[in-house]
C-alpha cells in the first residue's frame, strides 16, 4: 500500500518524540526534545596530516520566529521487539527541506537513546556536507569510517548498496531522479533492522513506489 503521511514522529514499539515537517532549508523546525544529546564516540584516529574540522553534523539551530515544538514531557522510545519487517515512518518535506528533516529525525533518535552507530542516512540528491567533506580525503578513508560503525554514517543513493544494514535507516528524498528514489527506498527497507524513516514529498514517494513499500 502507498505510504500515508503521518504527523511526524519517531517511534518503534512505543511512540517517541515528535518531529515537525520541515518546510525548507531556510526555516528548519526546532527540535521538540529538550535536554542534552548523548555525546557521540570519537572516531578512531587516522595516520596522515592533520585534517581541518569536518562540518558540524547536528548543530543546534536557533531560527528567529520559529514556532515552538509540542509542549509537555517527551515520550521515551522503548526498544523495538524483534521483527522481520521494520516499521516505516514518513516525514513530509519538500525536496529542499528533506535533508533538514532527516537531520531533525537523527537528532530525535540520538536524544531518545539511539547509539550514533545504529543510524545510516541516505540522500537521493545532494550529498550531506559531512559525506562531501570526508570523501575529499579519499574513498578508502570514507568507507573505513562506515566499517568502524561508531557514528552516524551519511551516504547517497548511488553507493547505498555498499552500506551494511543498521537498525535505523533515514532516507532524505532531497532531489535526484524518480528512478533513484524508486531504487533506494526498497533497498533501504531491506537494510533497516527496526525502523525506516523517509523524509520527502509524500505524493512523489507514493508515485515512484506505487503499491510497493
Amino acid at each position: 500500500m502507498p505510504l500515508i503521511p503521518e504527523e511526524p514522529q519517531i517511534h518503534e514499539s512505543a511512540q517517541g518524540p515528535r518531529a515537525t515537517p520541515a518546510t525548507g532549508r531556510t526555516a528548519p523546525t526546532p527540535r521538540p526534545v529538550p535536554g542534552p544529546r548523548p555525546a557521540a564516540p570519537s572516531r578512531p584516529g587516522r595516520p596522515g596530516p592533520v585534517r581541518p574540522a569536518p562540518p558540524v553534523q547536528r548543530a543546534p539551530r536557533d531560527v528567529a520566529g520559529a514556532k515552538p515544538g509540542p509542549s509537555g514531557p517527551a515520550a521515551s522510545v522503548a526498544p523495538a521487539p524483534a521483527s522481520a519487517t521494520p516499521q516505516i515512518q514518513l516525514i513530509p518535506a519538500s525536496p529542499e527541506g528533506a535533508l533538514d528533516a532527516a537531520e531533525e529525525a537523527v537528532d530525535l533518535l540520538l536524544d531518545s537513546g539511539r547509539a550514533p552507530g545504529e543510524v545510516l542516512v541516505i540522500t537521493t540528491g545532494e550529498q550531506h556536507p559531512w559525506a562531501t567533506h570526508e570523501l575529499s580525503f579519499g574513498d578508502t578513508s570514507y568507507w573505513a569510517q562506515h566499517d568502524a560503525g561508531d557514528d552516524v554514517f551519511y551516504t547517497d543513493a548511488s553507493v547505498a548498496s555498499r552500506a551494511t544494514a543498521r537498525p535505523v535507516i533515514v532516507v532524505a528524498v532531497n532531489g535526484g531522479s524518480d528512478t533513484a528514489a524508486a531504487d533506494v527506498l526498497p533497498l533501504a527497507l531491506g537494510k533497516a533492522g527496526a525502523l525506516l524513516i523517509v523524509c520527502g514529498d509524500a505524493q512523489r514517494i507514493n508515485s515512484v513506489l506505487g503499491a510497493g513499500v
